[in-house]
């Protein structure tokens, strides 16, 4: 059987415009109605969102078999308005795992309750080096020192509030998307990265006239940051999930930015032995250059699943991503090789 081209420009454009709408875990919305939109030009598909607001994309076969799901999640690291100082400038509260140094000097979005956008950037409260010399640079990077100094004329907590402004409200940092020699630098590449890898699966497979073998569940969770993404909304009578997340790539690491990886163990435990033999199985058949991992600080929707009481066979495999919760970057074969192992998963029996 020889595997649906991948449309390699599609992905790429598609991937960079959803890197750039902005979708903080809670405030991921928008994000789910870009994938929502563009899934809905495939006639094979029955869309439908959860009460949660995860996208479920159904392409249903007659088959035997029981349904197998795949899932990605489309929400990001972010934050929201945790206070408004006395000068006008804002304190967070992270969401996710967001690393401060990482985000030193980005741009930001402050999105208000009306929908409202307000540019600012975040520094720490000791930015100025011709005020504080070499105390900024010793500066804790920390919740108590990082602020959002707001590119409006407010030098007070009541002029920010005149700004239409509120505690909760969403902040989002700048992606900073860049494709360059075959490489995508972003933010957020986890997990978009893999959203985009089943969308190109799934455009492959629907324009090459291929159908998978069995019905599948294809679900966009909105929660996984936080931890319970996908603790909802995958059928009972799926059989098997897989979960398409990025790979940890770093010191000690066997992945890398130019294979695919299958996750044998995270920070909540291995995953399914038998699914996970199947995965191997025929990502040797079809020529699928990939790796096996073991992730330190690490979970997954798949987990959230498990720990929601799913009862299904689980596997994780996904791009290696380079300087994860940071300024990230992945290469098209690393990404290629991901999504043909999704399209394999779907073809093969």
């Amino acid at each position: 059987m020889t595997l649906p081209k991948i449309d390699e420009k599609y992905y790429t454009d598609f991937l960079v415009d959803l890197l750039n709408v902005t979708s903080p875990t809670g405030f991921a919305e928008p994000a789910i109605d870009f994938v929502e939109k563009e899934l809905s030009k495939y006639k094979q598909l029955e869309l439908s969102r959860t009460r949660k607001g995860a996208l479920v994309a159904k392409w249903e076969v007659k088959s035997d078999l029981p349904p197998v799901a795949l899932t990605a999640h489309a929400d990001t690291l972010g934050a929201v308005v945790k206070e408004i100082k006395s000068n006008g400038r804002l304190k967070l509260s992270r969401i996710g795992g967001i690393q401060w140094p990482s985000v030193e000097t980005e741009g930001v979005w402050i999105i208000t309750a009306k929908g409202e956008k307000i540019r600012g950037s975040v520094l720490i409260d000791a930015a100025s080096g011709h005020i504080y010399g070499a105390a900024g640079s010793e500066t804790p990077r920390n919740d108590a020192h990082m602020e959002v100094r707001i590119d409006a004329r407010t030098t007070s907590e009541k002029e920010t509030r005149g700004l239409g402004i509120n505690v909760g409200d969403c902040v989002a940092f700048d992606p900073r998307v860049e494709v360059t020699n075959g490489f995508i630098r972003s933010r957020f590449l986890d997990d978009k990265a893999c959203v985009a890898n089943l969308v190109a699966a799934i455009k492959s497979m629907a324009e090459s006239g291929q159908s998978p073998v069995r019905s599948v569940y294809f679900h966009i969770s909105n929660y996984e940051e936080v931890g319970h993404g996908a603790a909802a909304g995958i059928p009972s009578d799926v059989a098997e999930l897989v979960t398409v997340d990025m790979a940890v790539v770093g010191s000690g690491q066997e992945s890398d930015e130019f294979h695919a990886t299958l996750c044998i163990k995270d920070s909540s435990g291995p995953y399914s032995e038998g699914l996970n033999k199947k995965m191997r199985a025929i990502a040797e058949k079809h020529g699928i250059p990939y790796k096996t991992d073991v992730y330190p600080f690490y979970g997954s929707d798949g987990e959230a699943f498990w720990r929601a009481g799913g009862d299904v066979q689980l596997s994780l495999i996904g791009p290696g991503i380079d300087a994860s919760h940071n300024y990230e970057r992945a290469h098209m074969d690393g990404l290629n090789a991901t999504t043909n192992w999704i399209m394999a998963y779907l073809l093969e029996k």
